[in-house]
């Protein structure tokens, strides 16, 4: 029976030790100034819209830094370099609904697709973003706070 007790308690600890690894964690500073963060909507006809993301720094971005990904309104977005100092991440989403069938013969409702729900990695608020990147090929994450909408022109 001492047996028994000793290897559930082993298999427990095992257990919450795996999901605590699991947790991404989170850096208080990023390794360069950053001059600016904004992000602009915009709206491509009926079909779908856009947000762009920019991040400007006051020097270039040195060489040990790898700038990958960001996640921000419950979507994620390679970031991509605009000049030396300037980077943008672009998210899209389709407007397009597909039609749902709504009968009280729930026999005629058997072609309803249900909705995808997608869920982000992070829990954020509407002005926070994460931005993945590389340091020396090491993979960090640091949290974006207060990021201000600016309108298109």
């Amino acid at each position: 029976m001492k047996k028994y007790k000793i290897i559930g308690f082993l298999l427990i600890t095992a257990i919450s030790l795996t999901f605590c690894a699991m947790k991404q964690e989170l850096q208080k500073e990023f390794p360069q100034e950053i001059q600016s963060l904004f992000y602009q909507k915009e709206k491509n006809g009926a079909e779908s819209s856009g947000t762009h993301f920019y991040m400007e720094f006051k020097k270039p971005l040195a060489a040990n830094l790898k700038l990958e990904k960001i996640y921000f309104h419950n979507q994620e977005s390679p970031v991509e370099e605009i000049t030396k100092n300037t980077f943008v991440a672009h998210f899209f989403q389709s407007i397009t609904k597909e039609d749902v069938i709504m009968d009280s013969n729930p026999a005629k409702e058997y072609g309803n697709k249900a909705p995808v729900i997608q869920k982000s990695k992070f829990d954020l608020k509407s002005n926070e973003a994460i931005l993945e990147y590389k340091k020396d090929n090491k993979t960090a994450f640091y949290k974006i706070t207060n990021v201000k909408e600016k309108p298109l022109r």
